[in-house]
């Protein structure tokens, strides 16, 4: 093979602008190999690399090199090494992370990710597939279909991935056996059809052969279709079908370089838009036209889907970063509550009730996931009953946002649909997820007003409401602190309640244990109804071990400013385990307690409280004192 005479496209060293001219028109197609472990999907990728003329001449000496060294192949080229770039993925001859490649031909551009086989790395596979329009399904002819090609199968399809090639790979292998083909293609189409995939393009191919890559093979005389070349130059973009939906746009900028323009940038997420079409501003619902399409090269007469753009409009209207821009006659829609598929990402299981930050479109919302509907077991398909999700783990939730936010369903527009989860104290991408629809009682249900407010609740008690938070270990002693609080606060007059730990398990939280998910619950429900304890005017005191610091942010985001107080109860654990008044810490060293805190359960302290106090120089009645005195002064300076 390495006698062939190899040269890329000479336009490239004699007119290197000329070249580029050549490429700027061209569509582009996104699309993603996946498959079982040892399918070939690198090795198909290295040669559309080959075919298409895309690999300079040193590179090629050095895939010569490599070939010998590590190669797999024997004494032929192994292409699989232009795409496994990973130390790790050479040394294994597997793919890890997903590797993209950029490769064009006269016809169209392509990018193409080459994902992992492999269970553990369905994160990677999803994040490649999130930005394709097409998937090349690949299959060992000698193997047939295997779990992970139903995995991946099912991914592509749950993404919304139109386009499916089922590339019956190492034809070789099997002496182009059309028997062998027509069973795998058969054996397929009944699976496909199981999970939704209406159509799919099947083809028999060697790509370390080259059979049907870019040309047609004398060795499969039987097969009549398409090399996987030309279906891959001729496929309908996403583009295409997104062009002929409403006109959508979610800004990304306000442009503002004087005083004499204002313009909302962001790239069209779908249809076309033209000077003087009416527009609609969501969620504010303000109206307008648009006067100028405005580009670096130039006012535009139109606007098609996949181009970004400034838009200006003819009135003043209240639109920012995260706002979408939408056909005045087919507006997007609203919504605070939805119903998603998501894919979890994180090493830590998603917490339901724990809050994260939801990036979607060009907006980012806090947001909450209740507890899963449903986790899908997606090796059988099956539907399993889950309280949480863990790493690769896909379900379908509910979940809510802070504000009610423009979106459209992910089976409708990606960009609008879909999202990622991301953790607030890390800002780690925890989870990717895809809206279904929104909740009727997102529609249904409102604020209803009341002519008592807050402020003449707190009036008539001539006190300001206050949520005294109390965290510590178990045994560091917030709950006798927070009693003689209570009942120094009563001693003065002042109107207010204790909400104890163990008493809410007694009754509101009766049904949740102490995995992590269900400690997040019970602050969430707590926290709620100290909200609503406080709208009451009163002074409220907790006394919960609240061992996360995510969910004490929840709570004292939840309340008007100046209103959380955190009280750090600050008992170091061999203290706290030495006095073990219940005995807890002896049944969880013995292994009788699960998900302890501070054994086997994290504890966060706080990092930042208002209120510390040391238990190991401080008696309850003295630290009891100090509270009062802070937060008394704090309430009332009459006092």
């Amino acid at each position: 093979m390495t006698d062939v005479i190899y040269k890329t496209d000479a336009l490239i060293a004699s007119d290197i602008d000329a070249y580029l001219e050549t490429h700027q028109h061209k569509t582009m197609l996104r699309f993603i190999t996946c498959g079982s472990v040892d399918d070939g999907k690198s090795t198909l990728i290295g040669r559309l690399l080959y075919d298409s003329k895309q690999i300079f001449e040193d590179q090629l000496a050095s895939l010569e090199a490599d070939s010998k060294k590590m190669g797999t192949q024997g004494h032929e080229i192994d292409f699989a090494l232009l795409v496994d770039g990973l130390a790790a993925e050479r040394e294994q001859g597997i793919t890890i992370d997903v590797a993209y490649r950029f490769f064009a031909t006269e016809k169209r551009k392509f990018i193409v990710a080459d994902t992992p086989g492999h269970e553990q790395y369905t994160r990677n596979m999803v994040t490649g597939a999130s930005t394709a329009d097409l998937a090349v399904i690949l299959i060992d002819a000698r193997k047939g279909i295997l779990t992970q090609t139903r995995r991946h199968s099912y991914l592509a399809h749950l993404i919304g991935i139109r386009h499916i090639v089922l590339a019956v790979n190492k034809m070789d292998l099997v002496g182009y056996d059309q028997a062998t083909y027509d069973a795998i293609v058969a054996d397929y189409a009944t699976f496909a059809k199981s999970i939704g995939i209406e159509s799919f393009t099947p083809m028999p191919i060697s790509g370390f052969k080259g059979d049907n890559i870019t040309g047609a093979s004398d060795n499969t005389p039987w097969y009549t279709g398409p090399t996987l070349m030309q279906h891959l130059e001729s496929v309908e973009v996403d583009t295409d079908a997104q062009a002929d939906q409403s006109f959508r746009m979610a800004v990304q900028w306000v442009n503002r370089p004087n005083l004499d323009f204002r313009g909302f940038s962001g790239m069209i997420a779908s249809g076309t838009i033209a000077p003087g079409d009416s527009i609609r501003v969501l969620p504010s619902g303000k109206t307008s036209t648009v006067a100028r399409i405005v580009t670096l090269d130039g006012d535009l007469p139109q606007a098609v889907a996949g181009q970004s753009v400034t838009l200006t409009l003819a009135d003043e209207v209240d639109c920012s970063r995260g706002d979408v821009i939408a056909a005045a006659a087919d507006p997007i829609a609203t919504a605070d509550q939805f119903e998603a598929t998501i894919v979890w990402m994180d090493e830590a299981e998603m917490l339901p009730g724990r809050p994260y930050w939801m990036k979607t479109g060009t907006q980012t919302v806090s947001a909450t996931i209740q507890q899963p509907k449903y986790q899908v077991n997606v090796n059988t398909l099956e539907q399993l009953a889950a309280k949480t999700l863990e790493l690769n783990a896909i379900g379908v939730a509910n979940l809510s946002t802070d504000r009610a936010i423009p979106f459209a369903p992910y089976a409708e527009n990606h960009d609008l649909g879909g999202f990622i989860l991301i953790d607030r104290m890390t800002n780690r991408t925890v989870g990717a997820g895809m809206i279904h629809f929104a909740l009727r009682r997102a529609e249904n249900i409102h604020w209803q007003a009341v002519d008592v407010s807050r402020e003449a609740h707190a009036a008539q008690k001539s006190q300001s409401p206050k949520l005294l938070w109390f965290t510590g270990l178990s045994g560091s002693g917030k709950s006798t602190i927070a009693n003689i609080v209570e009942k120094k606060l009563y001693a003065l007059g002042k109107h207010s309640f204790l909400l104890d730990g163990d008493n809410v398990r007694h009754g509101l939280n009766r049904d949740l244990g102490f995995t992590d998910a269900d400690r997040v619950e019970n602050i969430r429900r707590v926290g709620e109804v100290a909200k609503l304890m406080t709208d009451a005017g009163l002074i409220v005191i907790t006394a919960f071990i609240s061992p996360f610091r995510a969910e004490r942010d929840m709570v004292r985001a939840l309340l008007p400013a100046d209103t959380f107080v955190e009280v750090h109860i600050d008992t170091p654990l061999a203290d706290a385990e030495a006095r073990d008044v219940k005995g807890l810490y002896a049944k969880a060293r013995s292994g009788a307690l699960k998900n302890f805190t501070g054994i086997d359960s994290p504890y966060e302290a706080p990092v930042n409280p208002e209120i510390r106090i040391d238990t190991t120089r401080l008696t309850a009645e003295q630290a009891a004192d100090i509270i009062v005195e802070n937060v008394i002064g704090i309430w009332s300076h009459d006092l």
